[in-house]
This record gives C-alpha cells, structure tokens and sequence, in this order.
C-alpha cells in the first residue's frame, strides 16, 4: 500500500483526501491543516493521524506521497522537505508566486529523482485526451481561450501579493490546456486592470485581463480573463485550415467541413490524477504524469510573465525560448 499524506485540509485538499482515501492501493495516512479542528475532523472521518505542522508531518509520518494543498505564498521549504525524504508529491497549482523559488524547488525534486505531479487536473479529462491525440499531426493556425468567472470570497485571494491573481491562481488552468495542446509559448504581451468589481474590501487584482501570445510553431493565441460575471465560463477554441476544435467547459466539438462530432465528459478529473500519480509510483514510470511539477513551472512562468507584461507594457520572452 502507498502511504499518502495531505497538508491543506479544506478546499481542493478535501477532495484529494476523499479520493486517496478511496483509492484501493492507497492508505490515506496523515492529514494537516492550521485549523485543527478541521485537520482532526477530516482525520477521524477517514481514519487517518492529524497534524497542525507540515514540517512536523513529513519528519515524524513515513509517507510514500505527499499532496500540498495550500495556497501559493505559505509552501515554505514543505517540497523540499519532502524530496530530501523521498516522498513523491504532487503540489496544487500555482506552485508558488515566486519563480526563481519554485525553479530552486524543481531542481531539488530532479535531484532527489521522486515523481513529482501538479494540480492541473483538466489535463486528466478523457475529452482533453481525445482533442489531444486529434491535433497530434494537425498544423494550428489561431488559439482564443477564455475563463470567465464570479470573484472569489476567499480572502487571501483577492491580495495580488498572496494569489498572484486571478490568472495565475485561477485561470491558469485554462493557460495551461492551451500549453498542453498547442505547444509552449515564446512571448506575450498582457493588458490587465481593476474596472468594475471595486465593492469588494482589500481587491487589489485585475478583474479584467486580455493575453496574446505566440506559439512555438509561431500559432498566435489570445486569452481572456475575467471575474466581472454572474456565472462560469471557460473554454479553448484551436483553429486550423481545415479544423475547429472547442473545449466548452468539459465538453468537446470538433468541426470539420460538412461534420462536427461533439464529445461530452464522462470523467472524474480529479480521481484521474490521483489514479495516474499512484500508477506511476507503483511502476515507477513519470511518464503516466500528464501535469509533472516541471510542467507546472512553465505555466507558473507564463502566468507570471503576463503579471510582468500588464505592469511594465513590454512583451516578455518567456526564459526557455530567450
């Protein structure tokens, strides 16, 4: 059985929790959270050791996995820590607000050689796997992607200095299927503003923000993201000559001349991303991760270089292609 721990109890770390906890070669081990009565609820509900300290967690639980649910600005030395013990992880995303501190993170993993895996659950959908495997000899011409949402309640998210905001705490989940289908991104140049959500104590995010970027392929794409609505809307639409292909939410068309085909979800994405990291910790083989930590790095990396485009006006050459 694979000994899994969970630091970040509420949120995306509950539905982690339930999903290890029913995994059948899982044992869902040890939970931690700040709030202890949250960490020892979850714990007694799934039968698991809890903890209010990561550090404390990862040295005293002899863990196989480790997921790190907790938001970007309070991850400390946790991945290290745990690489230098050789747990495997997987870590929500973002994987942190500064980037030369997660590049420090990354080669700590590299050089431990644990399996690490990222929060990019979208990447785990079975219609993402279809329009994959589709666009696999298809020449993209245009990429539009969108995340348009409600603001969140939660305080710390609405402090850039905490969140990073919105694109890259949110809606790099979106940016993210444009790099997993389309290929990495050389450049873009970023438009972003607080115009119309100004009733909210202590928002200091962009509400709005408009991101056009090129492609390694020399695809251009633009983006849209947003919390100025009264409900949730995110997509990927890729263009070809000849093709259309369209994320809508989970659901997938594919519009060809005379045709379209339309795909809808039949999948838990975030059981699948448990499923696939526990395979490949049972085979040890990375290769069945879809989203690995390095892969979070470079969406990190262009989430971050839209922050620095929309500040400063310039365009940004993104590290991997200067």
């Amino acid at each position: 059985m694979i000994k899994a721990g969970v630091i970040g109890a509420g949120g995306m770390g509950a539905v982690h929790i339930k999903n290890l906890h029913e995994h059948e070669h899982v044992q869902l081990a040890a939970i931690c959270d700040s709030n202890e009565a949250l960490a020892k609820a979850q714990a007694e509900q799934y039968g698991a050791a809890y903890y209010t300290d990561g550090s404390v967690m990862i040295e005293q639980e002899p863990l196989d996995v480790l997921y790190i649910c907790i938001p970007p600005f309070c991850h400390g030395d946790l991945e290290e820590r745990a690489a230098a013990k050789g747990i495997h992880l997987m870590v929500e995303k973002p994987l942190g607000l500064d980037l030369e501190a997660v590049r420090s993170k990354a080669k700590a993993i590299a050089d431990s050689g644990i399996i690490a895996a990222s929060g990019y659950c979208l990447r785990y959908l079975d219609t993402v796997a279809i329009a994959k495997d589709y666009l696999k000899d298809k020449k993209i011409g245009m990429v539009r992607a969108h995340y348009i949402t409600v603001p969140v309640p939660t305080p710390w998210w609405r402090k850039k200095e905490l969140s990073g905001g919105q694109l890259v705490e949110q809606s790099t989940h979106t940016l993210d299927l444009v790099r997993y289908l389309c290929g990495d991104i050389t450049n873009l140049y970023a438009n972003m503003d607080l115009l119309l959500v100004k009733d909210i104590p202590d928002l200091d995010i962009p509400d709005v923000g408009v991101i056009q970027f090129v492609l390694e392929s020399g695809a251009l794409g633009q983006m849209q993201t947003g919390f100025i609505q009264f409900d949730h809307r995110t997509g990927v639409e890729i263009m070809g000559r000849d093709f259309r292909l369209v994320l809508d939410g989970t659901t997938l068309s594919i519009v060809e001349k005379g045709k379209e085909t339309i795909y809808r979800s039949n999948s838990n994405f975030y059981k699948n991303l448990t499923d696939a990291l526990v395979e490949a910790i049972r085979q040890k083989d990375p290769s069945l991760v879809l989203a690995s930590y390095e892969e979070g790095l470079k969406t990190l990396e262009a989430t971050l270089a839209a922050n620095e485009s929309a500040e400063t006006g310039q365009v940004i050459q993104l590290s991997s292609n200067k």
